[in-house]
């Protein structure tokens, strides 16, 4: 019985370590194939990704493509003054107007005004829009503008100085003069501080975002569809439309010259800017249009310079303007201690005479201790011992003039 227990459980052992082996393979084999479907899943999902980032991709180009920028801006170009909207069926000329301060006016201002614009609504034969931009002042322009302006100012201070300079070392002019001159220097020179400090003043007034300034447009349109004949080429219909909103623009600037408002017709540049703004609110407070232009931003992409070349030119443009002004300061101060010394070597000369009036005006004060007849003959010492110092300089040049004559002609000898 005991061989024959062990012999069933032997094979009951054998049995379960079969199962238990199948049972392993099957879970390697289920493992196996979960892995494979994991890598199948991930590899699906990358090929979404990426098709996903291709489509988007395609999306941004065609969003910021040089067809749909123009198809969001629905005008085609700026020229002669006008804005042509799309494929010349509209033509658009804007007229900026200067406003006036109604509430600082009096009440027979006023009432001149409101019958005005009543007369300029009455006058209206056409349709005509309003439009009002607010935009931050830009001080930019006029920096440029002062610094060309201080450029002038210094060139002339700088040729000023050295013309006084010149009168002065020539000898030909009297002192009355050369004072003339020298305050012209220093008008010059006055002027050309007072330029530094306004364009100081003016690029730390430029920082502040805060000031804010609105600008007024009227824009009259005109439409080629109204027009009775069509059989007209694109320049015959543009020339039509620019002497029709010509004509307009003139006649709503005279009729709001009765109300005290200037107006004037926008050019091609200043369109141009007005939309800038109107497209690009953050960016032209930063980078303006003007400035686009002149540094040549429109073809950046094509002919821009080399940033070396461009560093370059600034560098020597810096290296001029430090090299004028100090050279303008140095005939300044040369200037300066020339006239000093003239001073010095003129005092000198006069001493005498100055010791001996200061001497005179000392006693004058205190005559009414020392009495008339003191003081007289007190005056007379001071002249008295005046003419015996210059005597003896007249005598003692006397000898200096005959020791040289004497030697002179013992050399001779």
């Amino acid at each position: 019985m005991n061989d024959q227990s062990i012999n069933i459980l032997t094979y009951i052992l054998i049995f379960m370590i079969v199962i238990l082996v199948v049972l392993s393979l099957i879970f390697i084999v289920l493992k196996i194939k979960e892995n494979n479907d994991k890598k199948d899943k991930k590899q699906k999902i990358k090929k979404n990704d990426k098709a996903t980032k291709n489509k988007k991709a395609e999306e941004v180009t065609k969003e910021y493509s040089k067809e749909s920028i123009f198809s969001f801006m629905e005008f085609d170009k700026i020229e002669d003054n006008m804005i042509i909207k799309k494929e010349m069926k509209n033509y658009l000329m804007v007229i900026e107007c200067q406003g006036i301060n109604y509430d600082l006016m009096s009440g027979v201002e006023k009432t001149s005004v409101e019958q005005g614009f009543l007369q300029f609504l009455n006058t209206l034969r056409h349709p005509i829009q309003i439009y009002t931009q607010t935009r931050t002042v830009n001080l930019g322009n006029s920096i440029v503008t002062y610094k060309d302006k201080l450029k002038e100012i210094q060139e002339n201070l700088v040729k000023t100085e050295m013309d006084y300079r010149q009168r002065v070392n020539s000898g030909k002019y009297s002192q009355e003069e050369l004072e003339k001159f020298y305050l012209e220097v220093v008008k010059q020179r006055n002027l050309y501080e007072y330029g530094i400090d306004i364009i100081k003043n003016t690029e730390q007034m430029s920082f502040n975002k805060n000031i804010l300034t609105k600008q007024y447009y009227i824009i009259i349109s005109y439409y080629p569809e109204d027009m009775e004949n069509r059989d007209f080429d694109k320049e015959e219909i543009k020339n039509l439309a620019f002497s029709e909103l010509y004509t307009k623009a003139q006649s709503i600037i005279s009729a709001l010259f009765v109300c005290g408002v200037n107006g004037r017709i926008l050019d091609s540049t200043q369109l141009a800017e007005l939309l800038y703004v109107a497209y690009n609110r953050d960016e032209s407070e930063v980078y303006d249009l003007n400035k686009a232009l002149r540094s040549g931003y429109e073809e950046l992409y094509s002919t821009a310079p080399d940033v070396l070349d461009k560093k370059m030119q600034e560098l020597d443009k810096k290296i001029e303007e430090e090299a004028t002004k100090k050279a303008n300061d140095a005939v300044f101060m040369a200037t300066e201690e020339n006239k000093k010394e003239k001073e010095v070597r003129e005092k000198e000369r006069k001493i005498n005479k100055l010791i001996d009036d200061m001497a005179k005006m000392i006693i004058e004060e205190n005559e009414s201790f020392l009495g008339t007849e003191v003081t007289e003959k007190a005056k007379e010492i001071v002249d008295r011992e005046d003419t015996k110092e210059k005597s003896k300089k007249k005598g003692g040049n006397t000898d200096e003039k005959k020791a040289t004559t004497t030697r002179r002609t013992r050399k001779t000898v």
